[in-house]
């Protein structure tokens, strides 16, 4: 049998980005830390010519600028559903 996975603390979300190159990945991951607070991003190889894979935490409890914007827009009503919902 293997271990479930570790899930992150209430509120906070594990994001793995892959990119062709190093900089297109922290590009990805400087625009989530404009929106969340995030942990230190931490960066390795993904497979041949120069790929990476990025993974950092972000804390969904303290969104800033346009996420928070985002999020408190769509947010649901009783009886209301999401556009995700709806698709």
């Amino acid at each position: 049998m293997t271990a479930e996975p570790q899930l992150p603390t209430a509120g906070h979300a594990e994001v793995r980005v892959v990119a062709a190159t190093p900089e297109v990945a922290r590009r990805v991951a400087e625009v989530l830390r404009h929106c969340f607070t995030a942990t230190e991003q931490r960066s390795y190889p993904a497979g041949r010519e120069g790929a990476t894979r990025l993974q950092l935490t972000v804390d969904t409890t303290r969104p800033a600028g346009p996420a928070r914007t985002w999020l408190d827009s769509s947010r649901s009503t009783p009886g209301r559903g999401t556009e995700a919902d709806e698709l």
